[in-house]
């Protein structure tokens, strides 16, 4: 293991575009989706009912947030009809689900979805016994990343030491409350990344976490040996 990274006994992991390919195509079916219940909700046309999504989504950390704020909604329905996506678009990842498993310590996901949705992708890559629980949406109050109680929710629901935590994410927007509060932050930079990073609040950035996790897993067994 890194130095850097003896430390760590608890190891949390975004689930959309972090623990599956930013590419397969999953989170814009769920994308579609959302802008689908906004066009329904709003009567509008889906250039409009994008617009509005995408302002929820930066106004408030997700549009689920924005919607509950703004609309009154019921954050189940939403959830539920955003989540009905074709799972297919994700393959088993037996390499990404060894390493997690091999890291030393607690392993929690931690989204800004449901976990009903959470165990699905889990279980399709192969990662559905791989986590001690997972921090959802609901488990925020639906205060989501990147609002600072999210994280401190968090850490007081698994009694996590931040200090001794590390935390891997695609939206680097999401990892500054993690560092304020001593986590060790990984920025998984593949793309989904729209807006600007303040690169002071990033211990690492990789483009694939299970190839990271490899490295730091194979220079732990060169230390060893």
């Amino acid at each position: 293991m890194l130095p850097q990274l003896a430390h760590i006994d608890t190891w949390i992991f975004d689930l959309d575009n972090t623990l599956y390919p930013a590419g397969s195509g999953l989170f814009p079916q769920i994308e579609t989706r959302m802008t689908d219940y906004v066009c329904a909700l709003l009567g509008c046309d889906r250039t409009t009912g994008y617009a509005a999504q995408k302002a929820w989504f930066l106004d408030h950390g997700t549009t689920l947030s924005g919607l509950m704020a703004e609309r009154d909604i019921d954050p189940h329905e939403f959830l539920a009809f955003v989540h009905d996506v074709d799972m297919g678009a994700i393959e088993a990842n037996a390499d990404l689900a060894g390493a997690i498993a091999r890291l030393p310590g607690r392993k929690l996901v931690f989204t800004n979805g449901d976990a009903p949705y959470a165990r699905r992708v889990l279980d399709r890559l192969g990662l559905d016994e791989t986590f001690e629980g997972i921090h959802d949406i609901h488990a925020t109050a639906y205060r989501p990343k990147p609002w600072p109680e999210a994280y401190r929710g968090l850490c007081d629901a698994w009694d996590i030491d931040p200090a001794r935590a590390l935390f891997a994410e695609d939206m680097a927007r999401n990892l500054p409350p993690a560092k304020a509060i001593g986590m060790t932050t990984v920025w998984v930079d593949n793309g989904s990344e729209q807006g600007a990073v303040d690169r002071d609040v990033i211990d690492f950035t990789t483009h694939d976490i299970g190839h990271w996790l490899a490295g730091i897993l194979e220079d732990a067994a060169c230390t060893t040996n």
